[in-house]
């Protein structure tokens, strides 16, 4: 008869109450880091220390905060070694040339990345607390936090976002809570969280301009594609750096891609609490091959902003 000895117990113990934790600690660090891809390796990484110091753990902060301690001297290390991460609206300002080539940024650069929501959605028990979650993981606000210094990043994202208290903070970080205060304020300045500025549509809405959206690449129909768009929508094709704004400017380029492109087969998904669709474009034999990643925001007036992440690499990680 085996007999459960110490180390056993204590191994279960920590699995039993840590992994309750983990898709929120995997979305913390999404924020700070901007790839699905590294949050999931410093999340994987965190856990295996964890783990390891369990045993030394000896209670004076609860379980969670001990695990957000460990998390962000991961991610703090992680981003020692990597550049922020990037949409091309960051870097220039929007093409209007439309006779200018496509510029393409080397493989190097690290872009931001979306995430799909299944990898941070906890299953629904406060619908308010749902749509927090959803709207703190936005593109673009993800994409805004990259552009604080990392110790702001944290700050913003453990007060305003997870709502901590500030001596809470004050103590993860090793910090006075005036310096908190002052890097909150300075966070505050260049990443207002409570202005997200999109306000979307009713739910019927929303759903016909989906598919209005599907239906237009399914058929190569710009004019039904443009006509969704809002007058100042932008199109952005990472790693591809040029980028497009205003509706009638996009129009004009797409009409030239859908000539290469031609009639296209999308799949919904979703990510970053935003509607997104998986495009496959057909190959000359006729045959659907992944093209691209498209993340929609939507607002009242049409869909302001599509992200498409050309490649395949982000397939496998939406499942698709």
């Amino acid at each position: 008869m085996h007999t459960v000895t110490e180390t056993e117990s204590s191994d279960e113990d920590f699995g039993r109450l840590s992994e309750p934790f983990r898709r929120e600690l995997l979305a913390y660090c999404y924020r700070m880091l901007g790839s699905a891809h590294e949050a999931e390796e410093v999340v994987q990484e965190v856990y295996l220390d964890a783990w390891r110091a369990y045993g030394g753990f000896e209670g004076r902060s609860s379980l969670r905060t001990w695990l957000y301690r460990i998390a962000t001297r991961a991610c703090f290390k992680a981003l020692e070694k990597n550049r922020r991460r990037p949409l091309p609206a960051d870097l220039s300002a929007p093409e209007t040339n439309l006779d200018t080539r496509l510029v393409k940024r080397s493989r190097e650069t690290p872009w931001l990345q979306p995430i799909p929501d299944f990898l941070f959605t906890a299953a629904p028990t406060d619908p308010a607390t749902v749509v927090v979650q959803r709207q703190t993981m936005r593109l673009a606000l993800i994409g805004a936090l990259q552009q604080l210094p990392p110790r702001q990043r944290v700050v913003l994202i453990l007060r305003d976002v997870l709502q901590w208290r500030t001596t809470e903070v004050a103590e993860l970080l090793e910090m006075t809570t005036a310096a908190v205060n002052s890097a909150l304020q300075r966070a505050r300045d260049q990443v207002p969280l409570s202005e997200d500025g999109v306000t979307e549509p009713a739910e019927p809405r929303q759903r016909a301009l989906l598919d209005r959206y599907v239906t237009a690449f399914e058929t190569a129909d710009v004019d039904q594609l443009v006509a969704v768009l809002t007058e100042d929508a932008r199109w952005e094709m990472p790693p591809i750096t040029t980028w497009f704004e205003g509706r009638e400017t996009i129009l004009a380029f797409l009409t030239a891609q859908m000539r290469m492109i031609g009639p296209a087969e999308l799949r919904a998904t979703s990510a970053n609490g935003q509607p997104a669709f998986a495009v496959y474009a057909r190959d000359h034999d006729g045959v659907p091959r992944p093209h691209a990643l498209h993340v929609l925001t939507i607002n009242a007036d049409g869909v302001s902003r599509i992200v498409a992440f050309h490649g395949t690499e982000l397939f496998p990680l939406f499942g698709l």
